[in-house]
């Protein structure tokens, strides 16, 4: 059986850079040799796409995880490479230094593991629909709402389904309305979380207690988005987490819970100190569970997910209030990432997990395969 050459993209233009690194040592280590050729293929800070080595396998797992320990991009010579932004047998192009095409390469498909902006809100899976690709996760239009928190929240609204109270500001109004953003923000009550809409692992967020501190963490989130939610607090609040597996029929795990080692679940709590704690299963009752479950799934298809996500909730410990904090259409990737976890204690350990999103990945591209691009 001929193996399936699979495209490990990671690193990226994003914040959540080096969790991305982490994540893709973890696919890396365990893609299984007998089925799969993998090509790590890294992303670096200035948008540029290396191949990691001289050949497609050159580069290891622990090559990667070297250098994600380190903090750093990858190996310092590897050749550069540009996907081609039409199908073809060959779309991958590694060019030499001066820009000379040295090489092509065939892939059957690419796992993007990618993080935040620039990977997983739809502009790379534009990329890969254009060169007629089949590739792990949501497709265009889920990826880029489940990355802007505003339009996922609106979407959410839509559906009905449960949220916090919110509201969000652009660059442009805080600068010239910043009297009016304040009065919405301050409407829903305090504490709020402000964040920025469009990033993840938690980065640029902040909880205000007080009114004085609302602008400085307007100011903060702005640095990394151009668009910021705000959103209220929920009293006492509990982090469930639930993951979900599928295309036309996706499934969801048991639930997990995060205890946050400080105040919330920030990007130091998740990958700086070793103080958070994940408990899996979460100590719920049965019926809580399924509906973690229910809503879980119900938000995946209200983006119209495909693939992959993991879906956040806020428990309210005083009301008991079940609440969607947010959807992630690609979340972090290592064997001790909550999305693996879940799956793992659900009786689908990491090897296989990563085989059955190839086949959802082959299976959707198959799919829009057999629709027509021509009229009647």
């Amino acid at each position: 059986m001929n193996k399936l050459r699979v495209g490990v993209l990671y690193g990226g233009r994003s914040g959540e850079h080096e969790v991305s690194l982490a994540s893709a040592a973890s696919v890396l280590a365990h893609l299984d040799r007998s089925r799969y050729e993998p090509v790590a293929i890294r992303i670096g800070r200035d948008g540029v796409w290396r191949l990691d080595g001289a050949g497609p396998t050159r580069v290891s797992a622990a090559d990667v995880i070297t250098a994600a320990q380190r903090g750093e991009a990858g190996p310092a010579d590897a050749a550069t490479v540009v996907l081609r932004p039409h199908p073809s047998t060959e779309p991958l192009l590694v060019l030499d230094a001066h820009g000379t095409v040295t090489g092509r390469l065939a892939i059957d498909v690419i796992f993007p593991v990618l993080h935040g902006p620039f990977g997983e809100d739809g502009t790379l899976q534009g990329l890969l629909e254009l060169a007629d690709l089949a590739y792990v996760g949501p497709g265009v239009a889920a990826s880029a709402v489940g990355m802007d928190k505003v339009l996922m929240k609106q979407v959410f609204e839509a559906h009905g389904l449960p949220q916090t109270r919110w509201c969000a500001c652009t660059a442009f109004d805080w600068q010239h309305e910043p009297a009016s953003v304040r009065q919405r923000a301050l409407a829903l009550g305090l504490p709020l979380f402000v964040k920025p809409a469009n990033l993840g692992s938690s980065v640029g967020i902040s909880k205000v207690r007080t009114a004085n501190a609302l602008d400085a963490a307007i100011t903060e989130a702005l640095q990394y988005d151009r668009k910021v939610i705000i959103e209220a607090g929920v009293d006492q609040a509990r982090e469930i987490e639930c993951a979900v597996l599928g295309n036309d029929e996706p499934r969801a795990s048991g639930a997990g819970e995060i205890i946050p080692g400080r105040e919330f679940y920030d990007y130091e709590a998740k990958y700086l100190d070793d103080s958070s704690v994940s408990v899996i299963p979460a100590d719920l009752p049965d019926a809580q569970v399924r509906d973690v479950q229910r809503l879980a799934v119900a938000a995946f298809r209200a983006i119209d997910g495909s693939g992959l996500s993991r879906v956040d909730f806020l428990l309210s410990r005083s009301t008991g209030a079940l609440l969607l904090n947010e959807i992630n259409t690609m979340p972090g990737f290592t064997t001790i990432s909550m999305f693996a976890k879940l799956w793992a204690a659900s009786g689908l350990p990491f090897g296989p997990l990563l085989d059955e999103l190839i086949t959802l990945a082959l299976a959707r591209h198959a799919a829009r395969q057999a629709l027509r691009t021509t009229p009647l």
